[in-house]
């Protein structure tokens, strides 16, 4: 703790200073580029991974990324994404998933959560997830199943995400774009899944599109 509070002090010496001027205009308000969903994991940082500065993410983070159904969850989910398209505008949300993620290892290995029933609760709300991995990939090697599940999760996020209205409006009337990203923060790599070859590849420096 002691080097984090430490870490404030230098913030407000040596980083707050230089960007004073930006710090005063975000008191007029905020227009963040994009709504990003993420996982609570401590070894993701959006804004270091996309070099935002502060203003460009609307970020929302959970166990795992996940985004309940509308109606069904009893977070801050539904009210962040309705805040994000309906005051703030935001034309493009990321949902962005990455290795070794611990909701997922729970996901497939419930037993884990014997003592955590408030995270088990939490990713019941998950279960497309746990049953679509149980039907369809039941047969591959601990490591690559842990490697799927974090794809098809992020992949079922945007269709849970079709069901909040502000979100189906703007996607049908053209005016928002859904990615699907995940995150090896081993390496660095950010993959974008590709609708055309159904399969998640390395982000391109150009050409690139939403996933939607």
């Amino acid at each position: 703790m002691h080097r984090l509070l430490q870490g404030i002090h230098r913030f407000q010496r040596e980083v707050f200073s230089s960007h004073e001027r930006l710090f005063q205009r975000l008191v007029a308000g905020q227009q963040p580029e994009a709504l990003f969903v993420t996982c609570s994991d401590a070894r993701i940082n959006p804004d270091l991974l996309m070099q935002a500065r502060p203003g460009d993410l609307f970020v929302l983070r959970n166990a795992g990324n996940i985004i309940p159904d509308y109606g069904a969850g009893h977070g801050g989910e539904a009210a962040t994404i309705e805040f994000a398209l309906e005051v703030l505008g935001v034309r493009d949300i990321i949902v962005c998933g990455h290795s070794h993620c611990g909701a997922m290892q729970a996901l497939l290995a419930p037993e884990r959560l014997a003592a955590l029933p408030a995270t088990a609760a939490w990713l019941q709300l998950d279960e497309p997830a746990r049953r679509l991995m149980a039907e369809r990939y039941a047969d591959l090697p601990q490591a690559a199943r842990l490697n799927v599940a974090v794809q098809e999760n992020v992949l079922l996020q945007l269709e849970s995400l079709r069901t909040h209205p502000a979100a189906a409006r703007r996607l049908e009337a053209g005016s928002l774009n859904l990615h699907a990203w995940v995150y090896k923060f081993e390496t660095g790599e950010v993959f974008s899944f590709d609708p055309q070859q159904e399969q998640f590849l390395p982000l391109p420096k150009a050409g690139y599109q939403p996933s939607v």
